[in-house]
C-alpha cells in the first residue's frame, strides 16, 4: 500500500475514535478498515452499562463493511490514545473476514507500529481447523 493511503487510513481512523461512545472507560478507539474495492468503512468503540455488550471499533468497522457487501479487505488501521492492538475477539473476527491483512496501529502523537495479524494472532482457530475432524 502506498504511504498515502496509509496515511488516509490512519487520519480516518483518528477521526472515526471522535465518535466513540466510552462513557465508562474514557477511552475512544477508531477504526478504518480498506476494502479491496477501495472503500473504507469505519468503525468506533461503543460502550454498555453492561461491559460485555460493548462492542469494539474493529469489529464495527469489519461489520460495516460486511454489511455493504464487501468481502476482501487489504488492511485496517486503529486508532488509541496509547496505540492500543486489538482485542482477542477482534483478531479473531478480522482473522475469520479479512485474513492475514496488515493492521496499522496508530497513538495520539502520531506513531504508529505495522503489524501482520499473523504476528498478533499466531496460531488462529478458523475453518481449517474445523475441517480437521470433518
Amino acid at each position: 500500500m502506498e504511504k498515502d493511503q496509509k496515511s488516509e487510513l490512519m487520519d480516518k481512523a483518528r477521526m472515526a475514535a471522535r465518535n466513540s461512545f466510552a462513557p465508562h472507560s474514557h477511552y475512544p478507539v477508531g477504526a478504518a478498515l480498506l476494502a479491496a474495492s477501495g472503500a473504507v468503512y469505519l468503525g468506533c468503540n461503543v460502550e454498555s452499562s453492561s461491559y460485555g455488550l460493548t462492542v469494539c471499533a474493529e469489529r464495527n468497522a469489519v461489520a460495516a463493511g460486511i454489511v455493504a457487501g464487501e468481502r476482501h479487505f487489504l488492511a485496517m488501521a486503529i486508532f488509541s490514545p496509547n496505540g492500543a492492538t486489538p482485542c482477542g475477539a477482534c483478531r479473531q473476527v478480522i482473522w475469520d473476514t479479512c485474513g492475514d491483512i496488515e493492521i496499522y496501529v496508530v497513538d495520539e502523537q502520531g506513531h504508529c507500529q505495522i503489524y501482520r495479524l499473523q504476528e498478533l494472532l499466531p496460531k488462529p482457530f478458523d475453518e481449517n481447523k474445523l475441517k480437521e475432524v470433518q
